[in-house]
């Protein structure tokens, strides 16, 4: 009769077999996957932190206006060009410019307050002579002339610019140059093309002989008022520090997502590596299985 027969030392070749650990969060960081991430959120955090920086060289003036300056009359060509934004720190800067003005474009402007009272603006598309003109080609700057108090007021001094722009006689405007306010729908109920904000863009939509223009973004409010309206008021600008806090703001914002980009590599390995130890110890608390019978 035989039996089983089992050999002096399989206990003991169980009993030296090395003890399995789990694997530690360093290990888990420097698997190739991981490694790579690494690298990805290196790349990205590097574009956050330029794009921080591009920020803060926007937040400080490196070369700011001397005080008083824009009070200083300048020629507008050569403080602005057509069809570009205007710089921040050349917003209300005094220039001057000469031209003639376009008939039947003289349009009013609605809720323009002046002192606290609520009005209305008169403008008109000044055509630039070409020997003050910047570009080649025809060239126009909207001109906010003077306020008036009712529409009706507007409206009579219109047709008496109406009159002078007939006559084709070149005329100078000096005024501060102002941003556009951007365009805005009517009111409701109102007709569709009135204006309630400064805007050349929504005033070149209303424009004769636009063809091949040249058009400036921001618009001219005229110190000198004509036909009866009241002068516009529009003081100085006030003076800066020199520091947009706002674009300081979005740099730190920047900032923040660039270590945040860190911190969810960091993370997204530490959840995989728990997930791992999590699965050893699930692996580990198995019961092991009956033995074989033995046979004979």
């Amino acid at each position: 009769m035989t039996g089983a027969m089992t050999g002096p030392d399989s206990t003991g070749a169980a009993d030296l077999a090395p003890e399995a650990f789990p694997p530690t969060l360093r290990e888990v960081m420097l698997r190739p996957r991981w490694i790579g991430m690494l690298l990805l959120c290196l790349v990205v955090a590097g574009v956050f932190a330029w794009l921080g920086q591009w920020q803060l060289g926007r937040a400080v003036q490196t070369n700011p206006v001397p005080p008083g300056a824009t009070e200083e009359v300048q020629p507008l060509a050569g403080v602005a060009l057509s069809g570009e934004y205007l710089p921040e720190p050349l917003v209300g800067q005094r220039v001057q410019t000469r031209g003639t003005w376009v008939p039947e474009d003289f349009i009013v402007v609605a809720s323009r307050y002046n002192d606290g009272a609520e009005g209305y603006w008169v403008t008109g598309q000044l055509r630039i002579d070409p020997d003050v003109s910047a570009t080649v080609g025809p060239t126009s700057v909207a001109v906010a002339l003077g306020w008036a108090a009712t529409e009706e007021d507007a409206r009579a001094a219109i047709e008496q610019l109406e009159e002078e722009a007939s006559a084709g006689e070149t005329v100078e405007v000096t005024g501060r140059l102002i941003s556009d306010e951007g365009p805005l729908l009517p009111p409701r109920g109102a007709d569709p093309q009135t204006l309630t904000r400064m805007s050349p863009a929504a005033l070149l939509g209303q424009w004769h002989d636009t063809d091949a223009l040249f058009v400036y973004r921001p618009y001219i409010a005229s110190v000198d008022p004509v036909a009866g309206l009241d002068a516009i008021s529009s003081p100085a600008p006030v003076e800066g520090s020199g520091i947009n806090w706002l674009n300081i703001f979005y740099a730190v914002e920047w900032a923040v997502f660039a270590g945040f980009a860190f911190y969810l590599w960091y993370r997204l390995a530490k959840d995989a590596w728990e997930k791992e130890v999590e699965d050893f110890e699930d692996d580990r608390r198995e019961p092991e299985g009956d033995p074989e019978p033995a046979t004979s």
